[in-house]
């Protein structure tokens, strides 16, 4: 199964961009979306943001990861 996590734009440059979530940060490869920006949510997969998603959204998909992660333990 792959997973992309939500994670917001800290910072960026040119098509590189660091990110964060839960005090993580990771870089991510901005090729499939140049328009995002510092301060947009985006969908992390492999290195890469596949999707934007709107700060409501990034919420709802982060709090079922947390609650799948607690379920496992």
């Amino acid at each position: 199964m792959c997973l992309g996590i939500p994670v917001k734009i800290v910072k960026k440059s040119g098509l590189q961009a660091e990110t964060e979530v839960d005090g993580v940060r990771r870089t991510a490869n901005l090729i499939m979306l140049p328009e995002a920006k510092p301060g947009d949510y985006v969908l992390l997969h492999a290195g890469f943001a596949i999707e934007v998603l709107d700060k409501k959204e990034a919420a709802i998909r982060l709090k079922l990861l947390r609650q799948l992660a607690e379920s496992t333990d």
